[in-house]
């Protein structure tokens, strides 16, 4: 089965980013892909929401501080943007986070760093998910699934 059928959302996403990624290539800073992908997502029609502050809580306590995604979109799935190299175990984890610290259970890595555009799609789902914040002393551990890890050629 495709990826546009198994989740057309994620598809869409990596669409912009492929298109992103042809028009500007790697070496750009983190906040020129975002601003390209703001202008791809509102011409594609995808819903988002950029910049998103997230609530963290520690023991049922809201923390002051707060998380920051990059975008969500679709009311329901992370697009965690980077320009690196390569990406690492602490980016996996920060796409992790925001899905810790949420309901939503996908999120996308993308990496415009590299010759060719790079990204993960991450699934997040443990009984947290159903749970008050303040109710998460006696439950299971979280189970991490990876779904992808593709590597898109530069279509240039």
């Amino acid at each position: 089965m495709d990826d546009e059928i198994r989740d057309p959302q994620t598809y869409a996403i990596i669409g912009a980013a492929m298109e992103v990624h042809r028009q500007l290539g790697p070496g750009f800073l983190e906040a020129v892909y975002h601003e390209a992908m703001a202008i791809e997502f509102g011409l594609r029609g995808i819903p988002f929401v950029s910049q998103l502050e997230l609530p963290v809580f520690y023991k049922g306590q809201r923390l002051k501080c707060f998380y920051k995604a990059d975008f969500l979109c679709y009311e329901s799935v992370f697009a965690e943007l980077k320009a690196l190299q390569t990406l690492t175990g602490a980016d996996e984890a920060q796409a992790l986070n925001q899905l810790k610290a949420t309901q939503h259970e996908r999120a996308l890595l993308i990496n415009f760093g590299s010759p060719s555009l790079q990204y993960k799609r991450l699934i997040f789902s443990n009984s947290r998910k159903s749970a008050q914040p303040w109710q998460t002393g006696n439950v299971n551990s979280p189970q991490i699934s990876p779904i992808y890890t593709d590597e898109i050629p530069n279509q240039s």
